[in-house]
């Protein structure tokens, strides 16, 4: 079975992959896992530390070939706010309650938690019910590992 030996960034210009796998935000984010490629192939990707894998990015092989990373559409709320200071009390609001957010200029994606819903339309959120990809944001405290294109210790 191929062995993962780097994590090459999106953009890393070595090619097109050989095949794909598709992942949620909770299955991009891993240490050691096996992951079964939409071809069948199977490739074993064991990190010294936790990373996060974002969309465009590729998984060198031990026999040189790149297998891609695809990030799968997820059920999300868009929430909008009337203006930027409204959106960083939206923001809080979320963080408060520890849940997984995408912060952007001028939306915040969650997933969908109808609680959460009817606790942002209370402070006068906009909310839209989107399918996308999620890339939230980890914490003061997640690790920092090895960055994309760090080689894995064998």
């Amino acid at each position: 079975m191929p062995r993962v030996t780097s994590i090459l960034p999106p953009g890393h210009g070595r090619g097109l992959p050989y095949d794909t796998v598709t992942l949620d935000s909770d299955a991009r984010r891993l240490r050691r896992k096996l992951l079964r490629l939409s071809g069948g192939d199977e490739v074993m990707i064991d990190l010294p530390q936790t990373v996060t894998l974002e969309h465009g990015s590729g998984l060198e092989l031990d026999d040189g070939r790149i297998a891609g990373i695809i990030a799968a559409d997820e059920l999300l709320y868009e929430v909008r706010a009337r203006d930027t200071a409204h959106l960083l009390r939206l923001a809080w609001h979320i963080g408060n309650r520890h849940t997984p957010a995408q912060l952007e200029q001028t939306r915040i994606l969650i997933r969908r938690d109808h609680v959460l819903k009817t606790m942002l339309e209370g402070l006068g959120a906009s909310i839209a019910n989107v399918t996308e990809p999620f890339s939230p944001e980890h914490g003061a405290y997640h690790s920092h590992g090895p960055h994309s294109h760090a080689l894995l210790s064998r």
